[in-house]
């Protein structure tokens, strides 16, 4: 294996993308699980179940609240921010900053297979793939820009996006309230409800190829990717002590930015807040979801920032979500590994049993069981078997 090969020993990583990446994981468990409820008639908020106890309108707003159209945008900042870190290590290792590009587009190439083959035989949802086709599109038209045209692009996006979310909002007010939720949950559930495998794995591929390219239409990924490449060129979250202003204005307005368009559409959903047409709610949350998922990627640099000034950075919870985090895909595919045939129809199909708040209890209980196992990974100086193998794809050929 040529040197510009060698990977960062897990020791010398920085604490906060794996941090951030380690508890991002439980908001991904935390998502996806409403979705397994596809016996449950869905309300506002789509995904949610309608009915339900008390706790179970507790779990639905608070994920409402916090993680719906939040981690994704996380992630996709994260996802960049890895990017940035690598083409900064590798060109100090003297690597050809051409050959380097050619490494990520092998990495991106070989992420859109992972996720097709995620989504054929276990979940349509899979996001690894748009990832990897924003990978492939973005950098060769924004990675060598400078950091001024990034910033404008950061604006434009936004400003594009924001018209499509007010776009969306107005043409709820000309349409009478329907079911439109109830519609898109049936579709998404679709390969859930199925109790034929074959006929499952059929149905999720076109799901997944409309998340594919819905995940770079909306704009949502595609500015946050450009955030944080941004963010890897001048170690924001490597060295969070020279940009702690930056950091608490970013969480602070971020998060309080996207909790309170959520806490909005969380009370839409409880029959709390009522509106002309209950789903004109829908685009502003999902767009509000950009700021929360900035926010959220300051809030750990604030985080590791206080851990490593109190000298506290080896506690187990802090290398439990590090480990986590340093094996971050292997998490999120062993989440399907274990809600698909655990929940779905073509498996055991326990989610028709499942209410919001068992879901989230679930959801709690699996991103716990990942903790352990990336531990006992972590104890022997092993690396996730998904890293280990997508690290020898993109060396060793092209897709």
């Amino acid at each position: 294996m040529p040197s510009h090969a060698s990977p960062t020993p897990l020791s010398g990583r920085a604490l906060a993308p794996d941090l951030a990446r380690g508890m991002m994981l439980l908001l991904i468990a935390l998502a996806h699980a409403p979705w397994f409820l596809y016996t449950s008639p869905v309300g506002v908020s789509p995904m949610h179940p309608a009915d339900g106890n008390l706790a179970d309108h507790l779990a639905q707003a608070l994920t409402i609240v916090m993680v719906d159209g939040r981690t994704h945008t996380m992630f996709g900042l994260l996802f960049a921010y890895g990017i940035g870190q690598m083409y900064a290590r590798q060109t100090a290792r003297g690597t050809a900053p051409g050959e380097v590009r050619g490494i990520l587009r092998r990495r991106h190439a070989w992420m859109l297979i992972f996720g097709l083959v995620h989504a054929a035989l276990l979940w349509q949802g899979d996001i690894l793939g748009t990832y990897g086709l924003i990978g492939l599109l973005m950098m060769p038209l924004f990675f060598r820009r400078s950091d001024r045209t990034l910033g404008v692009w950061i604006l434009v996006l936004l400003v594009l996006g924001g018209a499509i979310m007010l776009i969306s909002t107005a043409g709820t007010l000309l349409l009478p309230p329907g079911d439109d939720g109830g519609l898109a949950a049936q579709l998404q559930r679709a390969s859930l409800a199925e109790p034929n495998y074959l006929a499952a794995l059929l149905t999720r591929i076109p799901q997944w190829l409309f998340g594919l390219l819905s995940g770079v239409g909306t704009l949502a990924l595609p500015t946050v990717f450009l955030v944080g490449i941004l963010a890897a060129r001048h170690r924001i979250l490597e060295e969070p002590e020279r940009h702690l202003t930056l950091l608490r204005w970013t969480a602070a307005v971020g998060i309080g930015v996207g909790w309170t368009v959520g806490l909005a559409q969380a009370f839409v959903h409880l029959g709390i807040l009522e509106l002309p047409n209950p789903s004109m709610l829908g685009a502003p949350h999902f767009y509000s979801g950009i700021f929360a998922g900035v926010g959220y990627a300051a809030l750990f640099g604030l985080l590791a920032h206080r851990l490593r000034t109190r000298g506290i950075p080896e506690s187990l919870p802090v290398r439990a979500l590090s480990a986590l985090g340093r094996r971050s895909l292997s998490g999120y595919l062993a989440q399907s590994v274990i809600y698909g045939p655990l929940l779905a129809a073509w498996g055991l199909g326990l989610g028709t049993h499942l209410s919001s708040w068992s879901a989230m209890l679930l959801a709690v209980a699996v991103w716990l069981l990942t903790i352990g196992a990336a531990l006992a990974l972590d104890r022997n100086g092993q690396r996730g078997p998904a890293e280990v193998l997508l690290r020898r794809l993109t060396y060793r050929q092209s897709p």
